[in-house]
């Protein structure tokens, strides 16, 4: 998480909270180490944003501090309560997790005359779709953000299991699975690996930034004859 981000999330946290929060839970909930929301803490006071608190006591928001307002017109707002629902038909576990937080904080910053928008009960999503995939997706969507390799163990359509190492390109959610695009070491050749599929995977060291873009484009330009491909 960039420290912009990180810095944006903990004033979050401090005006959702009821009570005073300790380094330690704002570091658990940033995975980060205390010493890092201590120096976070002491930026965002150089700031004047109004925290009060220490360490060993805990934080707090002092009342009255606010964000600016988002403009967004009423249809904006539910083009994105319907988006964001509608994630929940992935089975992307951390990606439900990740629309909930950007649920609240939209609510957080909305005009009350606007807020209404984001009440789930106007506008309804079926939950029906992908069901959650073994493999977990967070880490399969962070290879892509940071172009690393990724070492799978896949089953196929036969239940044949094998060990590759591929370069993650996009994760495409499907209604009803998730599947993973990709170069695969072991063909050579471009894979589409379905998520439910993957019975294990682990991120390693070696990047592929050089060959990310090229590996991209040319992966879009065959769609067109590799729209059914699934990995085999």
């Amino acid at each position: 998480m960039r420290r912009a981000d990180r810095l944006f999330e903990i004033i979050q946290l401090l005006r959702r909270a009821r009570r005073p929060v300790t380094a330690s839970e704002l570091a658990d909930g940033l995975e980060v180490n205390p010493r890092t929301v201590y120096r976070d803490m002491a930026a965002l006071q150089a700031m004047r944003v109004p925290i009060e608190g220490a360490a060993g006591i805990g934080y707090v928001m002092r009342r009255g501090f606010d964000l600016p307002p988002l403009m967004f017109t009423a249809e904006e707002v539910e083009a994105i309560m319907v988006g964001l629902s509608l994630v929940t038909r992935t089975g992307d576990v951390g990606l439900l997790q990740a629309a909930q937080g950007a649920s609240g904080k939209i609510a957080d910053v909305l005009p009350e005359s606007l807020a209404g928008g984001l009440d789930a009960g106007r506008l309804k999503v079926s939950s029906w779709g992908a069901e959650p995939p073994a493999a977990d997706l967070k880490l399969c969507r962070r290879a892509v953000r940071e172009e690393r390799k990724l070492k799978i163990a896949y089953r196929d359509e036969n239940d044949r299991a094998s060990e590759r190492t591929i370069l993650p390109l996009a994760v495409i959610y499907y209604v009803a699975v998730t599947v993973i695009a990709a170069w695969c070491e072991l063909r050579q050749d471009y894979r589409h690996f379905r998520a439910d599929r993957i019975r294990g995977l682990e991120i390693l060291d070696g990047r592929f930034a050089d060959r990310g873009d090229s590996l991209r484009a040319n992966w879009l330009k065959q769609q067109g004859s590799m729209r059914e491909l699934l990995a085999v």
